[in-house]
């Protein structure tokens, strides 16, 4: 048709040079033999080999790109809306089809899916223009190094702060400060939820810590290392009825922070913290939102502080002077909850970033 078109005002520029202005005025008084169709957006293909543009003089609409997961983490499916229902993230294609891996943008793999002899990676070679991406949300402590992956992968994602793409549900600055918020009631002072009472560090862990304390304070214990399992549904109610939370971590490391911190805030109960320094922990959530072992000289001088709390209201309330400034949101109510996070996150990043990046020895980076 656009042939047709052009022919027709060849031929009519070509009478008009031959002043053939009458037959002219009598085509344009009279409705046109030929429907010019309007110009269609054009349809390229992008440099990558795989992503379809429609592109007009107006508007660039792009198609979202495809993050492939490779292997659902410790076998925990979710429902892959729950990114955008959950967190507002909507900014890739996520999907678990294989199928689509020789024309997907990036490929997240999870650490611990990972075999000694990589059978179980992404066949290779991968195509040019797609990214892996390197999922572990362990600490250095819980992982296993596995030979000859140090420099296959262009990005990293973990709890660290320096990752390509660090995964941590953060506070949430208030535009106008809320006077209105009110502590839970509360029926217990100390409480303590641990799915694994592994000694993973030796000394000054926190199962040893745990131990020095209970004998001056009674800590409420749930959690199959204990063997009083709580519900799913229980957690964060059974939190918020306690005054103090255990929130240890099971190693000490950089940034290692995890939602031990962040479901107490969430919810209106005070964090006791044994991780990282407390500098460390300032990077995240103000100083007086939680209470470090290390402020203390000992268990027995943690244990009457949080005593000398229990009867001072005031003081207690103290704890809770950030809320008027920010606010804080738990993680999902489901099993490796973090995992969601995380993957979600990947999302995210794939959706800004269309840069190609390279990550060079992650084990260096990642154990020192």
């Amino acid at each position: 048709m656009s042939d047709s078109c052009g022919s027709l005002r060849y031929r009519l520029a070509a009478i008009v040079g031959f002043g053939g202005l009458v037959s002219i005025l009598f085509l344009w008084s009279h409705q046109p033999l030929i429907n010019c169709p309007p110009q269609l957006p054009s349809i390229t293909l992008h440099p990558d080999g795989h992503h379809v543009r429609m592109n007009n003089s107006s508007k660039e609409n792009e198609e979202k790109p495809v993050l492939l997961l490779w292997v659902w983490p410790e076998n925990y499916r979710f429902d892959l809306n729950d990114c955008k229902t959950v967190y507002n993230i909507d900014g890739c294609h996520l999907t678990d089809d294989r199928s689509l891996y020789s024309n997907t943008d990036a490929v997240l793999i999870f650490h611990r899916a990972i075999s000694q002899d990589l059978s179980t990676l992404p066949p290779s070679p991968r195509p040019p223009f797609q990214k892996w991406i390197w999922m572990n949300v362990e600490s250095p402590t819980n992982t296993q190094k596995i030979p000859g992956i140090e420099n296959l992968f262009n990005l990293t994602l973990s709890y660290r702060e320096d990752s390509d793409i660090p995964v941590r549900l953060r506070l949430t600055s208030r535009k106008i400060p809320d006077e209105n918020f009110e502590i839970p009631k509360k029926e217990k002072l100390v409480c303590w939820v641990v799915s694994n009472n592994a000694d993973w560090t030796g000394v000054g862990t926190r199962n040893t810590y745990y131990r020095e304390l209970s004998k001056y304070v009674h800590i409420h214990v749930y959690g199959k290392a204990y063997g009083t399992f709580l519900d799913y549904k229980d957690y964060y109610p059974t939190i918020a009825s306690c005054k103090f939370y255990l929130s240890f971590e099971n190693s000490i490391h950089k940034d290692y922070i995890t939602e031990k911190l962040n479901g107490p805030l969430a919810v209106g109960t005070v964090p006791v913290v044994l991780g990282p320094p407390r500098k460390n922990y300032e990077r995240f959530v103000p100083g007086d939102s939680f209470i470090h072992v290390d402020d203390f000289p000992d268990a027995k001088s943690l244990a009457e502080y949080l005593q000398r709390l229990d009867v001072d209201d005031d003081a207690y309330r103290r704890y809770f002077n950030w809320r008027r400034h920010f606010s804080a949101r738990p993680h999902l109510i489901l099993q490796n909850q973090e995992f969601v996070l995380a993957i979600c996150t990947a999302c995210d990043y794939v959706g800004r970033h269309k840069e190609y990046k390279e990550a060079h020895d992650i084990y260096e980076w990642f154990f020192n």
